[in-house]
């Protein structure tokens, strides 16, 4: 045959190339090379053999699509250490993510104010508190002497003035804080899987009814602090909050004891009394900025809190200095024992001159 796909009709046997796809007859020994292309040849198979009784078989592939090339021989690994020239982007990407804008509402917003509102309260309730004080200066000048009237007019205006908003400072900025502790409790028990048992207008009513409000912010409060793992500190400062909480809510029920007294000292002393409520009403407004900032783990000026961690003693302490002790017990110690040998001491070396002189020559 002509072409070279078949060299004898009288062999049967034929070798396929598996890259041109040529055959060739074997004559004698098989071949491994194709002597067109230099392709693999397959093993050898009579021409009209069915494919159960080939040992290989054709795969089509498109049009145009050239053979897998043959594998390059793979480098010896080096033994550096692998560095690159500038920094991989391949796995340092920190993608934020897509966060889906949550609607807010009006106690949301307001409590996120909540430290503008306690620090406002607490300068009104001390503007208040000098509007007090003035007015119980007038009334001591009054017993001696006639106060003008426009002083008198700028007095009770500053006092009206004041006691107004702050009385209404104070109402929107408790409701801001029960906005705060909902969020709180439910931040509390959310790290321990939990769902807060108590519902929102139980918080709501606990906090916001006279009378009940002087113990029921403190147990929900001792509440938030217990459920995780207990942090002796942000208790203590609860307990401070909770104790100053009450000492104010008995001094509003004094001032309002006050304000039905029939004479005259005792008005006067409802007016002084008015002034130590509104300092401890601003203290208290600046102890509630300092608990709301440890709840997040910041002091009342906003820095990091430093953690504190106690371990106990497994050894028995050992002084860095050696006490001191008299000239007289320490010769009375030393008496007893030999005088210990000098080593690299210049006294001692400077005190006989011979062995000295003759370690020198040694040197030398």
């Amino acid at each position: 045959m002509n072409g070279g796909n078949v060299a004898d009709q009288r062999s049967t046997v034929v070798q396929p190339c598996a890259r041109c796809g040529a055959r060739w007859a074997v004559q004698g020994k098989p071949l491994h090379w194709c002597p067109r292309c230099h392709g693999v040849l397959l093993s050898p198979a009579p021409v009209d053999a069915p494919p159960a009784r080939r040992n290989y078989r054709w795969v089509a592939r498109p049009p145009g699509r050239k053979s897998h090339p043959a594998q390059a021989v793979r480098p010896q690994s080096s033994l550096e250490t692998p560095r690159y020239n500038q920094i991989p982007r391949w796995g340092l990407r920190d993608r934020v993510p897509d966060t889906v804008a949550t609607p807010v509402g009006r106690l949301e917003a307001l409590t996120a104010r909540l430290p503008r509102l306690l620090i406002a309260t607490a300068v009104i309730f001390g503007v208040s508190a000098l509007a007090e004080l003035g007015r119980y200066g007038i009334l001591l000048r009054n017993r001696t002497r006639l106060i003008q009237p426009w002083l008198l007019w700028i007095s009770d205006g500053a006092v009206t003035v004041s006691s107004i908003l702050a009385a209404l400072l104070a109402l929107l900025t408790a409701v801001a804080l029960v906005g705060w502790l909902v969020q709180a409790r439910r931040t509390a028990y959310a790290g321990v899987r939990r769902v807060d048992p108590r519902p929102r207008v139980e918080l709501f009513l606990g906090c916001l009814i006279p009378g009940a409000n002087l113990v029921w912010p403190g147990v929900f409060l001792t509440e938030a602090v217990k459920t995780g793992e207990l942090d002796s500190r942000l208790l203590r400062a609860v307990r401070i909050w909770w104790a100053a909480w009450i000492l104010n809510g008995v001094l509003v029920v004094a001032v309002l004891l006050y304000r039905f007294a029939g004479t005259l000292q005792v008005r006067a002393d409802g007016v002084l009394v008015t002034m130590w409520t509104d300092l401890v009403a601003a203290g208290v407004a600046v102890l509630t900025l300092w608990l709301v900032r440890a709840f997040a783990g910041v002091d009342l000026r906003g820095k990091p809190l430093t953690p504190r961690r106690w371990l106990p003693a497994t050894a028995p302490a050992v002084p860095v200095i050696a006490p001191v002790r008299p000239a007289a017990e320490r010769k009375s110690d030393s008496a007893g024992r030999a005088p210990a040998e000098p080593v690299g001491n210049d006294e001692a070396t400077a005190s006989n001159p011979a062995e000295a002189e003759h370690e020198e020559v040694l040197a030398k």
